[in-house]
């Protein structure tokens, strides 16, 4: 996957029928490519462990919609062990723009760290040693657990000639809380009607026109969707996964 350590861009998120989806996509690929980084669909899966305190403090932050938050993640893409390269990664969002920093690290180091020698940078092998210091200053700070699991599959694409343009679309996205090692892959309850697919635009500064008229075409509104937030919620019984429905078809099988 892509080792791009430090950016900042804006991400606009919408939730989209199926159907939506399907047309969309296939007007994007006149003025879009499918991300290099997946299959030959732009098609790849991503197992995120999150992280959160006792109290809920991320929880919180981003539930009551603060001006500036963060989340702790460590992330995989695709089939991993734990010999793998894993993203540790430090997401902060201002107002509307988001702040990625993160850094490289197999996952068996990554989980080292975290739950055993968080003092003891040197030991460890990463891509930006400042990061993992910010990790650790981050995780200490917010007293930081391993809370729940995200998994789903992520189609993407990017700008043909506006390089900074991405376009994803997100399915099959399930949570756990049961069993935290993500290297056992994608497994766990839905948390987003499976009829729908979370779409998000990221930009470095302003949506080009012809994709905003698009957007209108298809009266896609934007939605606020916070993957942590809701799995937070399916794990304390504050909502119900949804059940799995065959007729959607997986991202690997799209188009």
């Amino acid at each position: 996957m892509e080792a791009l350590e430090i950016f900042q861009r804006y991400e606009l998120k919408y939730l989209i029928p199926y159907s939506t989806y399907k047309e969309i996509t296939s007007l994007l690929q006149k003025r879009m490519k499918f991300d290099p980084y997946g299959d030959e669909q732009g098609c790849y899966n991503i197992v995120s462990l999150y992280f959160d305190s006792d109290d809920d403090k991320i929880y919180n932050e981003t539930r009551n919609n603060l001006n500036f938050r963060q989340k702790l993640r460590l992330r995989v893409y695709g089939d991993s062990d734990l010999n793998s390269t894993s993203f540790l990664e430090i997401k902060q969002k201002y107002n509307r723009v988001v702040n990625k920093r993160r850094t490289l690290i197999t996952l068996k180091d990554a989980y080292d760290y975290l739950y055993n020698n968080a003092n003891n940078r040197a030991n460890y092998n990463v891509s930006n040693p400042q990061i993992l210091g910010e990790v650790s200053a981050f995780s200490s700070l917010y007293e930081l657990k391993p809370s729940v699991v995200v998994s789903y599959d992520r189609q993407a694409l990017a700008g043909i000639d506006e390089p900074d343009l991405r376009v994803t679309f997100d399915f099959n996205l399930m949570t756990r809380s049961d069993n935290l090692q993500i290297e056992d892959g994608p497994d766990g309850d839905l948390f987003v009607d499976p009829n729908m697919v979370i779409m998000e635009v990221k930009v470095s500064n302003s949506v080009p026109f012809w994709l905003s008229r698009m957007l209108s075409d298809y009266e896609c509104e934007r939605k606020s969707v916070s993957k942590f937030c809701t799995c937070i919620d399916i794990s304390n019984g504050l909502m119900k996964p949804y059940t799995r429905n065959p007729v959607v078809e997986p991202a690997g099988t799209l188009l």
